[in-house]
């Protein structure tokens, strides 16, 4: 059955698996395309937003680094204008600060300038080239050869998003279901049930955004058993207050092919606060975001999957560098005063981390876009890696246009 046909249809219900920005986002897009159709938010934790969302940098990217045409690109730049003009409408904490990408040397401006033709090609508007000078022009405070100016990249609450997309499910007549966890689907002829600690919900359709949770809820449903989600984690540090004015806006290390995660770099919040990081290193859990944070359940998970093991014999020098970054607070703030020199000597406080909730194939190899599994009554995020926030408003157009029923 398709879109249309399912616009033709009498008022169903949907469940939603989940509260954080995507799971949001797709409750309203829901009730908005469905005026009457019943739409019930189901999310363990007590607030909304409290894992991946809640956690992350902020940053409202503008579509640099994604292969043209792949639908991380093309969702990226919906969702910039999505997520702009509902901070606008919303009165939410937002500021277009723009970014700038710095090359240190010749290999890096020659991946530069690569990046620089993939901005052009996925339509990121304003983007150009800068020399030495033109660094200074825009961050007095930072050294390059060459860096890629992105004057559109924003800064945003993403948790605030969060809740005020849960407003309007719930202005629309939704529900939201807190502190009830989802222990497994099971479709019938009927519908859906949701097997919670609450109790049964029944459902129509259900569309499970569940981030670090999204495999065992996949597996547990009958969904495929690839790809699997192995959590890393990633440590920001808040510098002090004397160098809360340090830059205009953010500034970000070339990425190195070499390595699976991006490099530090120095970005800033919506609250004015100038933030450094982060590492990326495999967490040993996927929800405890203090100390050690081990989960026994969750590592054991990562240590009996091969494609870990095929992953982490790829790249082990990358593993070595994020383990420096780890271990070492002044090494980690080194990373950053290359780009921003008057940051040597600096100090900065230990923010608490973000866990990623990074999908792997069977071959050890990190799924790069956007995955999404829909089945007859049941729609599964199997991975919504960066810039999967900024593009949130745009995966669920994407997903209810897109649903199987």
């Amino acid at each position: 059955m398709s879109f249309k046909d399912l616009e033709m249809l009498p008022i169903r219900s949907f469940a939603v698996v989940g509260a954080g920005i995507i799971g949001a986002a797709v409750a309203r897009e829901l009730t908005m395309k469905f005026p009457g159709v019943q739409v019930t938010v189901v999310e363990k934790e007590g607030r909304v937003a409290a894992h991946q969302t809640g956690h992350n940098s902020g940053v409202v990217h503008a579509g640099l680094y994604y292969e043209p045409g792949s639908l991380k690109a093309l969702l990226c730049r919906r969702g910039v204008e999505l997520v702009t003009d509902l901070a606008q409408k919303k009165n939410l904490p937002y500021e277009k600060c723009g970014k700038l990408v710095v090359a240190l040397d010749s290999a890096e401006e020659t991946r530069l300038h690569s990046i620089f033709e993939r901005a052009k090609a996925n339509g990121v508007p304003g983007v150009e080239l800068l020399g030495p000078q033109g660094i200074k022009s825009i961050e007095p405070n930072a050294v390059g050869r060459l860096a890629l100016h992105s004057p559109d990249t924003a800064i945003i609450d993403y948790a605030a998003v969060a809740q005020a997309l849960i407003d309007d499910v719930l202005e629309a007549g939704g529900q939201l279901r807190l502190c009830c966890t989802v222990e497994r689907i099971s479709e019938q002829k009927t519908g859906v049930v949701l097997h919670t600690s609450e109790g049964e919900i029944r459902a129509d359709h259900v569309i499970v955004c569940a981030g670090v949770q999204s495999d065992r809820l996949a597996r547990g449903s009958g969904a495929q058993n690839q790809p699997r989600i192995v959590p890393f984690f990633g440590q920001y540090f808040q510098l002090e207050e004397e160098y809360r004015s340090i830059l205009n806006g953010l500034v970000y290390p070339v990425p190195d092919p070499k390595y699976p995660f991006l490099g530090v770099h120095l970005t800033k919040r919506v609250d004015g606060q100038m933030t450094v990081g982060p590492n990326a290193f495999l967490s040993l859990s996927r929800e405890n975001y203090r100390g050690l944070g081990l989960n026994a359940r969750d590592f054991a998970e990562v240590l009996a999957n091969p494609a870990f093991w095929k992953f982490a014999a790829r790249n082990a020098p990358a593993a070595v560098r994020e383990i420096r970054s780890v271990a070492s607070k002044e090494f980690f703030l080194q990373q950053a005063a290359k780009y921003v020199p008057s940051l040597e000597g600096a100090k900065a406080t230990r923010l608490t981390r973000g866990i990623r909730a990074q999908a792997m194939d069977q071959n050890g190899g990190l799924l790069d876009d956007f995955a999404i599994d829909y089945r007859a009554q049941t729609t599964h995020i199997r991975n919504a890696p960066s810039p999967g926030a900024t593009s949130s408003m745009a995966i669920a157009q994407y997903i209810v246009e897109n649903l199987q029923m």
